[in-house]
């Protein structure tokens, strides 16, 4: 992101990276290896746990078919987001801690798309389960 200066000349800008800089995350490299490790088993317990729902889901017979699809939808999405936004974010911080700064606006750009994505439409498919 390029902010304006207007202080001192209209012309000047001043490149500041608010995410992606080594002014921001000076200190924090242990915590975001700390949370890097935390996504993986997240992202590995999320891929697991929904793929048994999913097999369930396929398995059960007693359930009408609506109720059915909207579980299936949501249990679809939260997979997606443990196969895909988790995964980025653990990109992220680590091209932070190795101070990659080019990967780190690219994966920051693309987990905060596919998790604004994914989450509206968990919330989606949760607001049709409630209604139904």
């Amino acid at each position: 992101m390029t902010l304006a200066n207007f202080t001192s000349d209209a012309n000047q800008t001043i490149d500041q990276e608010l995410d992606c800089s080594a002014e921001l995350t000076g200190g924090i490299h242990k915590h975001l290896i700390l949370l890097s490790a935390l996504n993986i088993f997240l992202s590995i317990t999320a891929f697991l746990g929904n793929i048994l729902i999913l097999v369930a889901l396929h398995k059960e017979s007693s359930l009408h078919p609506p109720p059915k699809l909207l579980f299936r939808s949501l249990a679809t999405t939260d997979l997606c987001a443990g196969i895909t936004v988790e995964p980025l974010e653990v990109t992220y911080y680590m091209s932070v801690v190795n101070e990659r700064w080019n990967i780190c606006r690219y994966t920051f750009v693309a987990n905060v798309i596919t998790a604004y994505f994914l989450c509206s439409v968990s919330l989606m498919t949760l607001a049709a389960i409630s209604t139904d």
